[in-house]
Protein backbone atom coordinates (compact mmCIF):
# COMPACT_ATOMS: atom_id res chain seq x y z
CA UNK A 1 0.00 0.00 0.00
CA UNK A 2 1.11 3.11 -0.60
CA UNK A 3 2.34 5.56 1.79
CA UNK A 4 1.05 9.11 2.98
CA UNK A 5 3.95 10.98 0.85
CA UNK A 6 3.09 9.10 -2.17
CA UNK A 7 -0.47 9.66 -2.10
CA UNK A 8 -0.59 13.18 -1.77
CA UNK A 9 1.35 13.73 -4.43
CA UNK A 10 -1.14 11.62 -6.70
CA UNK A 11 -3.92 14.29 -5.14
CA UNK A 12 -1.95 16.99 -6.01
CA UNK A 13 -1.27 15.54 -9.84
CA UNK A 14 -4.99 14.45 -9.96
CA UNK A 15 -5.72 18.27 -8.84
CA UNK A 16 -3.67 19.62 -11.47
CA UNK A 17 -5.02 17.72 -14.00
CA UNK A 18 -8.65 18.87 -13.51
CA UNK A 19 -7.35 22.45 -13.93
CA UNK A 20 -6.76 21.60 -16.92
CA UNK A 21 -9.57 19.65 -18.48
CA UNK A 22 -11.62 22.26 -16.61
CA UNK A 23 -10.12 25.02 -18.36
CA UNK A 24 -10.13 22.82 -21.73
CA UNK A 25 -14.28 22.40 -21.02
CA UNK A 26 -14.71 26.17 -21.13
CA UNK A 27 -12.74 26.93 -23.94
CA UNK A 28 -14.77 24.26 -25.81
CA UNK A 29 -18.15 26.07 -24.36
CA UNK A 30 -16.82 29.32 -25.39
CA UNK A 31 -16.10 27.75 -29.22
CA UNK A 32 -19.28 26.14 -28.98
CA UNK A 33 -21.55 29.08 -28.81
CA UNK A 34 -19.54 30.89 -31.60
CA UNK A 35 -19.63 27.86 -34.16
CA UNK A 36 -23.56 27.27 -32.91
CA UNK A 37 -24.03 30.95 -34.27
CA UNK A 38 -22.46 30.03 -37.73
CA UNK A 39 -23.82 27.43 -38.19
CA UNK A 40 -27.50 28.80 -37.69
CA UNK A 41 -26.56 31.68 -39.49
CA UNK A 42 -25.74 29.28 -42.68
CA UNK A 43 -29.10 27.78 -42.79
CA UNK A 44 -31.50 30.81 -44.40
CA UNK A 45 -28.79 30.48 -47.26
CA UNK A 46 -28.83 26.67 -47.67
CA UNK A 47 -33.05 26.85 -47.11
CA UNK A 48 -33.49 29.96 -49.73
CA UNK A 49 -31.37 28.56 -52.58
CA UNK A 50 -33.27 24.82 -52.28
CA UNK A 51 -36.44 26.91 -53.01
CA UNK A 52 -35.14 28.66 -55.96
CA UNK A 53 -34.09 25.62 -57.02
CA UNK A 54 -37.12 23.84 -56.30
CA UNK A 55 -39.15 26.98 -58.13
CA UNK A 56 -37.16 26.54 -60.91
CA UNK A 57 -37.39 22.56 -61.38
CA UNK A 58 -41.21 23.21 -61.32
CA UNK A 59 -41.42 25.60 -63.59
CA UNK A 60 -38.24 25.04 -66.23
CA UNK A 61 -38.28 21.17 -67.48
CA UNK A 62 -35.06 19.18 -66.29
CA UNK A 63 -34.73 18.09 -69.86
CA UNK A 64 -34.93 19.79 -73.14
CA UNK A 65 -38.07 19.36 -74.83
CA UNK A 66 -36.35 19.40 -78.22
CA UNK A 67 -33.06 17.54 -77.91
CA UNK A 68 -34.09 15.06 -74.97
CA UNK A 69 -31.06 16.33 -73.34
CA UNK A 70 -30.25 16.91 -69.15
CA UNK A 71 -30.03 20.95 -68.43
CA UNK A 72 -27.48 20.13 -66.11
CA UNK A 73 -25.34 16.92 -65.61
CA UNK A 74 -25.54 17.34 -62.19
CA UNK A 75 -29.19 16.20 -62.17
CA UNK A 76 -27.92 13.07 -64.73
CA UNK A 77 -27.86 9.37 -62.82
CA UNK A 78 -25.75 6.69 -63.88
CA UNK A 79 -24.62 3.75 -62.36
CA UNK A 80 -22.59 4.07 -58.81
CA UNK A 81 -18.97 2.17 -60.06
CA UNK A 82 -17.05 5.29 -58.60
CA UNK A 83 -17.39 7.22 -55.85
CA UNK A 84 -16.33 9.96 -53.77
CA UNK A 85 -16.37 10.12 -50.18
CA UNK A 86 -15.80 13.45 -48.10
CA UNK A 87 -15.06 12.82 -44.33
CA UNK A 88 -15.05 15.56 -42.21
CA UNK A 89 -13.32 14.91 -39.25
CA UNK A 90 -12.09 16.83 -36.23
CA UNK A 91 -8.27 18.51 -36.14
CA UNK A 92 -7.73 17.51 -33.02
CA UNK A 93 -8.30 15.00 -29.65
CA UNK A 94 -9.72 14.80 -26.77
CA UNK A 95 -13.61 14.82 -28.01
CA UNK A 96 -14.30 11.25 -26.96
CA UNK A 97 -15.93 9.20 -29.42
CA UNK A 98 -16.72 12.15 -32.06
CA UNK A 99 -13.95 11.14 -34.62
CA UNK A 100 -14.40 7.11 -33.94
CA UNK A 101 -18.10 7.41 -34.86
CA UNK A 102 -17.17 9.61 -38.03
CA UNK A 103 -14.61 7.24 -39.08
CA UNK A 104 -16.48 3.78 -37.95
CA UNK A 105 -18.95 4.83 -40.38
CA UNK A 106 -16.94 5.85 -43.10
CA UNK A 107 -15.43 2.37 -42.95
CA UNK A 108 -19.01 0.38 -42.78
CA UNK A 109 -19.90 2.73 -46.03
CA UNK A 110 -16.54 1.42 -47.68
CA UNK A 111 -17.21 -2.03 -46.70
CA UNK A 112 -20.85 -1.89 -47.62
CA UNK A 113 -18.92 -0.93 -51.39
CA UNK A 114 -16.21 -3.08 -51.73
CA UNK A 115 -16.99 -3.76 -55.29
CA UNK A 116 -16.55 -0.35 -56.12
CA UNK A 117 -14.25 1.86 -56.92
CA UNK A 118 -13.75 4.73 -54.09
CA UNK A 119 -12.00 8.06 -53.65
CA UNK A 120 -11.48 9.58 -50.43
CA UNK A 121 -11.67 13.48 -49.71
CA UNK A 122 -10.36 13.87 -46.02
CA UNK A 123 -11.33 17.56 -44.35
CA UNK A 124 -9.81 17.71 -40.96
CA UNK A 125 -6.30 16.79 -39.91
CA UNK A 126 -7.47 13.59 -37.35
CA UNK A 127 -9.16 11.92 -41.04
CA UNK A 128 -6.58 12.66 -43.24
CA UNK A 129 -3.90 10.91 -40.85
CA UNK A 130 -5.83 7.87 -40.41
CA UNK A 131 -6.34 7.68 -44.05
CA UNK A 132 -2.90 8.80 -45.52
CA UNK A 133 -1.50 5.50 -43.08
CA UNK A 134 -4.23 3.11 -44.15
CA UNK A 135 -4.63 4.23 -48.07
CA UNK A 136 -2.78 5.01 -50.92
CA UNK A 137 -2.54 8.37 -52.27
CA UNK A 138 -3.75 8.68 -55.44
CA UNK A 139 -1.35 8.98 -58.60
CA UNK A 140 -2.08 11.81 -60.75
CA UNK A 141 0.06 12.95 -63.96
CA UNK A 142 -0.09 16.28 -65.74
CA UNK A 143 -2.56 17.53 -67.82
CA UNK A 144 -1.88 18.65 -71.62
CA UNK A 145 -3.39 21.96 -71.00
CA UNK A 146 -5.52 24.23 -69.00
CA UNK A 147 -8.79 22.94 -70.61
CA UNK A 148 -8.22 19.06 -70.22
CA UNK A 149 -7.91 17.14 -66.99
CA UNK A 150 -5.20 15.55 -65.45
CA UNK A 151 -4.64 11.91 -66.14
CA UNK A 152 -4.72 9.11 -63.02
CA UNK A 153 -3.26 5.87 -62.46
CA UNK A 154 -5.36 3.79 -60.43
CA UNK A 155 -3.36 1.13 -57.76
CA UNK A 156 -5.88 0.38 -55.36
CA UNK A 157 -9.77 0.04 -55.45
CA UNK A 158 -9.78 2.60 -52.35
CA UNK A 159 -7.58 5.63 -52.69
CA UNK A 160 -7.27 9.21 -50.70
CA UNK A 161 -7.21 12.17 -52.46
CA UNK A 162 -4.31 14.41 -52.08
CA UNK A 163 -5.43 17.72 -50.23
CA UNK A 164 -4.02 20.49 -48.36
CA UNK A 165 -3.51 20.96 -44.59
CA UNK A 166 -6.18 23.43 -43.83
CA UNK A 167 -7.30 23.73 -40.22
CA UNK A 168 -10.85 23.01 -39.99
CA UNK A 169 -12.03 26.28 -37.62
CA UNK A 170 -10.31 28.77 -40.37
CA UNK A 171 -11.67 26.63 -43.52
CA UNK A 172 -13.46 29.75 -45.81
CA UNK A 173 -16.33 29.84 -48.14
CA UNK A 174 -13.83 30.31 -51.05
CA UNK A 175 -12.02 27.06 -49.94
CA UNK A 176 -14.74 24.85 -49.48
CA UNK A 177 -15.86 26.02 -52.66
CA UNK A 178 -12.26 25.26 -54.13
CA UNK A 179 -13.26 21.67 -53.18
CA UNK A 180 -16.92 22.09 -54.43
CA UNK A 181 -15.61 22.85 -57.94
CA UNK A 182 -13.36 19.88 -57.96
CA UNK A 183 -16.05 17.25 -56.64
CA UNK A 184 -18.53 18.85 -59.42
CA UNK A 185 -15.61 19.11 -62.64
CA UNK A 186 -15.34 15.41 -61.35
CA UNK A 187 -18.33 14.41 -61.50
CA UNK A 188 -19.47 16.39 -65.13
CA UNK A 189 -16.00 14.79 -66.49
CA UNK A 190 -17.83 11.11 -65.80
CA UNK A 191 -14.75 10.40 -63.50
CA UNK A 192 -17.16 10.02 -60.48
CA UNK A 193 -20.81 8.38 -60.53
CA UNK A 194 -22.08 9.50 -57.06
CA UNK A 195 -20.45 11.57 -54.50
CA UNK A 196 -21.55 11.51 -50.47
CA UNK A 197 -20.04 13.08 -47.20
CA UNK A 198 -19.70 11.93 -43.99
CA UNK A 199 -20.00 14.36 -40.89
CA UNK A 200 -21.51 15.11 -37.55
CA UNK A 201 -25.36 16.56 -38.02
CA UNK A 202 -25.36 18.86 -35.41
CA UNK A 203 -28.91 20.41 -34.32
CA UNK A 204 -28.29 21.11 -30.96
CA UNK A 205 -25.84 19.94 -27.88
CA UNK A 206 -28.32 16.74 -27.57
CA UNK A 207 -29.29 16.53 -30.98
CA UNK A 208 -26.62 15.14 -33.27
CA UNK A 209 -25.66 12.21 -35.36
CA UNK A 210 -23.40 10.88 -37.88
CA UNK A 211 -24.87 10.95 -41.12
CA UNK A 212 -23.91 9.32 -44.48
CA UNK A 213 -25.61 11.63 -46.82
CA UNK A 214 -25.57 11.79 -50.46
CA UNK A 215 -24.64 15.12 -52.37
CA UNK A 216 -24.17 13.87 -56.31
CA UNK A 217 -26.34 13.59 -58.38
CA UNK A 218 -29.23 15.90 -57.29
CA UNK A 219 -32.20 13.95 -56.63
CA UNK A 220 -33.74 16.09 -53.87
CA UNK A 221 -33.62 19.45 -53.43
CA UNK A 222 -35.21 20.33 -49.69
CA UNK A 223 -34.88 16.66 -48.65
CA UNK A 224 -31.58 15.34 -47.37
CA UNK A 225 -30.30 12.50 -49.11
CA UNK A 226 -29.10 10.30 -45.67
CA UNK A 227 -27.65 7.15 -46.68
CA UNK A 228 -27.04 5.78 -43.00
CA UNK A 229 -27.53 7.69 -39.21
CA UNK A 230 -26.23 6.85 -36.26
CA UNK A 231 -27.90 8.16 -33.31
CA UNK A 232 -26.68 8.63 -29.98
CA UNK A 233 -27.63 6.78 -26.96
CA UNK A 234 -29.89 8.48 -23.70
CA UNK A 235 -26.88 8.13 -21.87
CA UNK A 236 -24.62 10.39 -24.45
CA UNK A 237 -27.42 12.80 -24.71
CA UNK A 238 -27.89 13.04 -20.89
CA UNK A 239 -24.08 13.71 -19.97
CA UNK A 240 -23.75 16.50 -23.16
CA UNK A 241 -26.81 17.67 -21.32
CA UNK A 242 -25.34 18.25 -17.79
CA UNK A 243 -21.75 19.13 -19.72
CA UNK A 244 -24.04 22.01 -21.45
CA UNK A 245 -26.02 23.34 -18.59
CA UNK A 246 -22.97 23.31 -16.25
CA UNK A 247 -21.05 25.38 -19.21
CA UNK A 248 -24.05 27.81 -19.36
CA UNK A 249 -24.96 26.72 -22.94
CA UNK A 250 -28.11 26.55 -24.03
CA UNK A 251 -29.89 23.10 -24.82
CA UNK A 252 -32.37 24.22 -27.51
CA UNK A 253 -31.54 27.90 -29.07
CA UNK A 254 -35.36 28.16 -29.35
CA UNK A 255 -34.98 32.18 -30.29
CA UNK A 256 -32.83 31.00 -33.37
CA UNK A 257 -34.60 27.71 -34.96
CA UNK A 258 -37.99 29.63 -33.91
CA UNK A 259 -36.40 32.08 -36.49
CA UNK A 260 -35.21 29.28 -38.80
CA UNK A 261 -38.76 27.50 -38.64
CA UNK A 262 -40.59 30.87 -39.24
CA UNK A 263 -37.99 31.54 -42.52
CA UNK A 264 -38.23 27.45 -43.66
CA UNK A 265 -42.15 28.11 -43.78
CA UNK A 266 -41.50 31.38 -45.85
CA UNK A 267 -38.85 29.39 -48.19
CA UNK A 268 -41.28 26.35 -48.72
CA UNK A 269 -44.09 29.23 -50.14
CA UNK A 270 -41.72 30.73 -52.11
CA UNK A 271 -41.08 27.53 -53.52
CA UNK A 272 -44.56 25.73 -53.80
CA UNK A 273 -46.25 29.35 -54.98
CA UNK A 274 -48.50 29.38 -58.06
CA UNK A 275 -46.86 32.34 -59.78
CA UNK A 276 -45.17 32.57 -63.35
CA UNK A 277 -41.53 33.98 -62.85
CA UNK A 278 -40.07 35.00 -65.41
CA UNK A 279 -36.35 33.70 -66.31
CA UNK A 280 -34.19 36.42 -68.06
CA UNK A 281 -31.26 33.36 -68.78
CA UNK A 282 -32.39 30.13 -70.47
CA UNK A 283 -33.16 27.27 -68.14
CA UNK A 284 -29.56 25.34 -68.68
CA UNK A 285 -27.71 28.66 -67.86
CA UNK A 286 -29.67 29.30 -64.68
CA UNK A 287 -29.03 25.21 -63.67
CA UNK A 288 -25.68 26.00 -64.88
CA UNK A 289 -24.86 28.91 -62.20
CA UNK A 290 -27.53 27.50 -59.35
CA UNK A 291 -26.50 24.03 -59.02
CA UNK A 292 -23.06 24.05 -58.34
CA UNK A 293 -23.85 26.80 -55.69
CA UNK A 294 -26.01 24.51 -53.82
CA UNK A 295 -23.49 21.64 -53.88
CA UNK A 296 -21.31 24.39 -52.46
CA UNK A 297 -23.15 25.19 -49.50
CA UNK A 298 -24.21 21.49 -48.38
CA UNK A 299 -20.53 20.75 -48.09
CA UNK A 300 -19.60 24.50 -46.64
CA UNK A 301 -22.98 24.25 -43.71
CA UNK A 302 -21.87 20.32 -43.27
CA UNK A 303 -18.04 21.53 -41.84
CA UNK A 304 -20.04 24.45 -39.90
CA UNK A 305 -22.10 21.51 -38.21
CA UNK A 306 -19.45 19.13 -37.63
CA UNK A 307 -17.05 22.28 -36.23
CA UNK A 308 -20.19 22.73 -33.24
CA UNK A 309 -20.35 19.17 -32.97
CA UNK A 310 -16.66 18.63 -31.96
CA UNK A 311 -16.47 21.27 -29.91
CA UNK A 312 -20.23 19.82 -28.08
CA UNK A 313 -18.17 16.65 -27.84
CA UNK A 314 -14.81 17.86 -26.43
CA UNK A 315 -17.48 19.90 -24.17
CA UNK A 316 -18.82 16.46 -22.78
CA UNK A 317 -15.93 15.23 -22.54
CA UNK A 318 -14.10 16.94 -20.60
CA UNK A 319 -16.42 17.75 -17.98
CA UNK A 320 -16.41 13.92 -17.58
CA UNK A 321 -12.94 13.86 -17.08
CA UNK A 322 -13.43 16.78 -14.23
CA UNK A 323 -15.98 14.30 -12.74
CA UNK A 324 -13.60 11.81 -12.42
CA UNK A 325 -10.89 13.32 -11.63
CA UNK A 326 -12.72 14.91 -8.56
CA UNK A 327 -14.41 11.00 -7.50
CA UNK A 328 -10.76 9.80 -8.01
CA UNK A 329 -9.30 13.00 -5.69
CA UNK A 330 -12.32 12.04 -3.22
CA UNK A 331 -11.15 8.37 -3.21
CA UNK A 332 -7.41 9.37 -3.04
CA UNK A 333 -8.37 11.40 0.21
CA UNK A 334 -10.35 8.58 2.44
CA UNK A 335 -7.48 6.33 1.06
CA UNK A 336 -5.03 8.80 2.47
CA UNK A 337 -6.95 9.48 5.61
CA UNK A 338 -6.99 5.49 6.05
CA UNK A 339 -3.42 5.07 6.03
CA UNK A 340 -2.37 8.01 8.06
CA UNK A 341 -4.98 6.93 10.93
CA UNK A 342 -3.42 3.32 10.73
CA UNK A 343 0.09 4.88 11.41
CA UNK A 344 -1.29 7.01 14.39
CA UNK A 345 -3.49 3.87 15.36
CA UNK A 346 0.16 1.65 15.18
CA UNK A 347 2.16 4.26 16.58
CA UNK A 348 -0.24 4.45 20.24
CA UNK A 349 0.04 0.78 19.99
CA UNK A 350 3.64 0.54 19.65
CA UNK A 351 3.56 3.38 22.98
CA UNK A 352 1.42 1.66 25.04
CA UNK A 353 2.69 -1.72 24.49
CA UNK A 354 5.73 -0.26 25.45
CA UNK A 355 4.88 1.32 28.47
CA UNK A 356 3.38 -1.84 29.53
CA UNK A 357 6.41 -3.45 28.87
CA UNK A 358 8.20 -1.64 31.63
Amino acid sequence: MANVLDLRRRIRSVRNTRQITKAMKMVSAAKLRRAQERAVASRPYAAMLASVLESLKRRAEIYDPETGECRHPLLLTRPEKRILLVVVSGDKGFAGAFNTNIFKAAANFIADNHDKEIDIEAIGRKGRDLFRRRYPAAQFGEAADEHTRPKRTRTSAVELIPSEATPLEKLTYDAVREVSEEIVAGYTHEEIDAAYIVYNEFKSVIQQRVVVERVLPILSLRVHEVERAEEPTLEERERAAEAAISAGVSLYPHEAEAAQKQFEDETKRFGTAEVDYIYEQRPHEIFANVLPRYVTSQLYHATLESVAAEHAARMTAMDSATNNASDMIDSLTLTMNRVRQAAITKEIIEIVSGAAAL
